[in-house]
């Protein structure tokens, strides 16, 4: 409203002056003018006070937020005062100017919390509106349009700006979702969860500011809404709505999350807000929660079969909660609440009375006496030690959410929220079917973001503050854990999960000593996203041991992750980047990978990748320059005759490559031919594989006779056989192809493997070793189940 009048949208209204009750009402008592407000809030309108008493109607007040003030209308409580000059309490002049006593024809628009409308009679009301949300989901997606669409959001990580087509993908996913997904409208029927779908798809798909994280988005999205509000200003505990909510809200999703569900029956919901109320005042603080905040966090469901039960508004809400319900210690066993009193209680009464004794037994015989109290003294320091066995217990039950095994093999959670707000493409499950075990992988992930230093200040300012000593003592307990049960192989998704949890951390040297253990990156089939990318780097770039290997076959790479994930790649002895779809602009950011001072790469496979010889006119740049790599995988990379030459040509700039796999790229005999003689020719060389080449049979003889010509020189790996004999690398030409037999061209690959068959045959009728003949048809008849599965005659 206030940006409508600046641009001239609102022309009733000459003036329009806004205050925040919130400060006002850290102005305290202190006498103040109307005019001196102003001015002090609005250098700007010194020279235009003296037309507020003519302005009439066309002068607007706005006043936000009216539960921070505590306004009494009684004459006896507020005198009238009608003088914008004179001086009175903040309150008051408020109070005067809905009385229509001072400045009696002016406007003014009043905003505030359900549970604070009756502070002002309704005979000073001219007229209430409740803001209720989205009515029309037309709204929302003209709302998710342009917030998408704006600048801020257009930019992916690296700068890389996001396409028209991207952004309008996002959108219709995001539509077609909002159609067919009942509770996520729910939910965006409040325009403040709006902006945290908006917020959530921006991290998800185009991550720009460097450290920030999934539960700070969270925090800060609490923040925005409630800042550090009181629940009730008139109550004299001055307790946070959002502290207030952690209780509450919190032991509702905490219990959801120990039983799997995240259904809750009105018992369920009043079971958790009247836990523990006994006095008048604690009643009504519930009520006002129940007016105020209740709807915010949990929404009625509108799912078919939980129709008359309450979800959280949004899924991960209900994590978020109960992590900060953890975290904050608001879970207590009965010992704890009862232990943590008489401790106290018992530790006072001991020192006194030893205090007392120990006076009196310099002039009596009671020297025992003493001894025996002081026993008193140690029952607080065995209330600690079972304090510091529940932040182990903390720590496990974490710990055992991170790795539960019944998860292992779904998708990571960056996934998993990315779906629950565009939906899944492809046919959704029946009604019908029964429905699977509910995941909560992001309570143990927001749990670590809690405690990171950035979110704990945040926190503080909700009101809910978390002692530093607290959250180190918790780190050191959720270490220890992750220790002992971190050491497990994990499967891709959930080592993404693992790593992501670090992030969320934000601690680089408790990742540090955590993840030193740590020496195989498997990520193979993990859809690696400009976030995912800047997750690993962010988690692992940093580290000082070497990684064995890197795998992350399969995971849609493109340049600019190439370029995010160096730092990784800077520690990986082996590297595989295979069926990636990388093209020669990924060869440019390899070359430069190869080139770099601290490579210690030995193998790199980048096989079904579409290189071209473009590309490795590139990677031969980097062979020059690099000295650690030693196995060498382009296969299926779209050389042809072009690329092998150039590899031929420039083949001995590199002294210490010992195997080059070069098979199934189009190359004909004159260049397969070229490549040979340059291997033989090779200091360090061992190993060259040209099969499923374009190559005659005279050529495949000829590159046979070249390998046996030159002792010491690189074997030639063409066939399955070696004259009449197997030869010694036939698992792994078929291991080859039984791995890539649905993404390699099938007619293709069938051409090839009868081609090895009759070759088979050949040799096994031009020998007369039974032994021989053994082998031979053992592998041929590898060969014919190969040719059974691609649907070729298997004999």
């Amino acid at each position: 409203m206030v940006l409508d009048w600046c641009h001239g949208r609102l022309p009733a209204f000459k003036l329009l002056i806004p205050f925040s009750c919130e400060d006002l009402s850290s102005l305290g008592p202190a006498p103040a003018s109307l005019c001196q407000l102003v001015a002090q809030r609005y250098t700007a309108l010194k020279e235009t006070l003296p037309l507020m008493a003519a302005a009439g109607s066309r002068l607007l007040f706005v006043f936000h937020g009216l539960e921070h003030l505590n306004l009494d209308f009684r004459l006896v409580g507020t005198g009238l005062c009608s003088d914008p000059e004179e001086s009175e309490a903040p309150a008051a002049i408020i109070v005067n100017l809905l009385r229509k006593y001072m400045l009696p024809e002016a406007s003014i628009l009043v905003t505030t919390r359900p549970s604070a409308i009756g502070r002002i009679p309704s005979k000073y009301v001219g007229r209430y509106g409740k803001i209720c949300g989205f009515s029309d989901t037309n709204l929302q997606k003209l709302y998710f349009q342009l917030r998408l669409n704006q600048p801020d959001c257009r930019h992916g990580a690296g700068g890389v700006s996001a396409t028209p087509a991207q952004r309008d993908h996002l959108v219709q996913m995001l539509s077609r979702n909002l159609e067919g997904h009942h509770q996520i409208a729910a939910a965006c029927f409040l325009p403040s969860y709006c902006w945290l779908v908006c917020a959530t798809l921006h991290f998800l798909h185009a991550p720009t500011p460097a450290g920030q994280t999934l539960t700070s988005i969270y925090t800060s999205f609490l923040h925005l809404n409630f800042s550090g509000e009181m629940l009730d200003s008139t109550d004299p505990s001055k307790l946070s709505l959002m502290a207030y909510a952690a209780r509450t809200m919190g032991k509702l999703a905490y219990e959801g999350v120990s039983s799997r569900k995240t259904y809750f029956s009105e018992e369920d919901v009043r079971g958790c807000l009247e836990a523990g109320i006994q006095t008048e005042e604690e009643f009504q603080l519930l009520h006002v929660f129940r007016r105020d905040a209740l709807r915010f966090f949990l929404a009625p469901c509108v799912e078919p079969g939980h129709l008359g039960t309450f979800v959280f508004t949004v899924p991960a809400m209900q994590e978020y909660l109960a992590a900060l319900y953890i975290v904050l210690g608001l879970r207590k066993t009965t010992l704890q609440r009862v232990g943590k009193e008489v401790a106290e209680l018992v530790g006072r009464v001991g020192e006194d009375i030893s205090l007392v004794l120990g006076i009196m037994a310099k002039l009596l015989p009671l020297r025992a006496l003493p001894l025996l109290f002081n026993l008193l003294k140690v029952v607080p320091r065995v209330f600690w030690r079972v304090v510091g066995k529940s932040r182990e217990a903390v720590a496990q039950a974490m710990v055992l959410e991170m790795f539960r095994e019944e998860d292992y093999y779904n998708d990571d959670v960056l996934d998993q929220m990315g779906a629950s707000i565009l939906g899944v493409e492809g046919p959704r499950c029946h009604p019908d079917e029964p429905t699977e075990d509910e995941v909560f992988e992001l309570f143990p992930i927001f749990m670590g973001g809690l405690l990171s230093a950035h979110n704990r200040v945040v926190l503080a300012q909700l009101g809910c503050p978390i002692k530093t000593l607290d959250a180190l003592e918790n780190a050191q307990a959720i270490k220890r854990k992750l220790g002992k049960l971190g050491r497990q192989v994990l499967p891709p998704s959930e080592l993404l999960d693992h790593l992501f949890f670090h992030y969320e951390f934000q601690n680089q040297r408790f990742s540090a000593e955590v993840l030193g253990s740590l020496r195989q990156l498997n990520l193979a089939g993990v859809r690696m996203t400009p976030l995912k990318c800047t997750v690993v780097a962010a988690v692992l770039g940093s580290g000082r041991h070497a990684l064995d290997e890197v795998n992350l076959a399969s995971c849609q790479l493109d340049p600019a992750g190439l370029r995010t994930l160096r730092p990784v790649f800077l520690r990986a002895q082996k590297l595989g980047l295979q069926l990636n779809s990388l093209g020669p602009e990924a060869c440019r950011d390899l070359r430069d990978l190869l080139l770099h001072d601290q490579c210690q790469v030995t193998t790199l496979r980048l096989s079904n990748n579409p290189l071209t010889a473009a590309g490795v006119a590139l990677l031969v740049e980097g062979l020059a320059g690099n000295t650690s790599l030693k196995h060498l995988s382009l296969l299926h990379t779209g050389l042809g005759d072009e690329g092998l030459e150039l590899l031929a040509a420039q083949l001995d700039r590199n002294q210490q490559l010992q195997e080059l796999n070069v098979a199934y790229n189009g190359a004909g005999d004159t260049a397969a031919l070229a490549l040979a003689k340059a291997a033989r020719e090779h200091p360090s060389l061992e190993l060259l594989h040209l099969y499923f080449n374009e190559l005659s049979s005279e050529c495949r003889q000829a590159l046979r006779d070249l390998g046996s010509t030159t002792e010491g020189s690189a074997q030639v790996v063409v066939s399955l056989t070696e004259g009449t004999a197997v030869s010694e690398y036939w698992s792994v030409i078929l291991g080859e192809v039984q791995r890539n037999l649905n993404s390699w061209d099938r007619g293709r690959v069938r051409r090839h493997l009868e081609l090895l068959l009759r070759d088979l045959e050949d040799n096994r009728g031009g020998t007369l070793n039974p032994w021989r003949k053994a082998q031979l048809l053992r592998v041929e008849g590898e060969v014919r189940a190969l040719l059974e599965q691609l649907g070729g005659p298997g004999s």
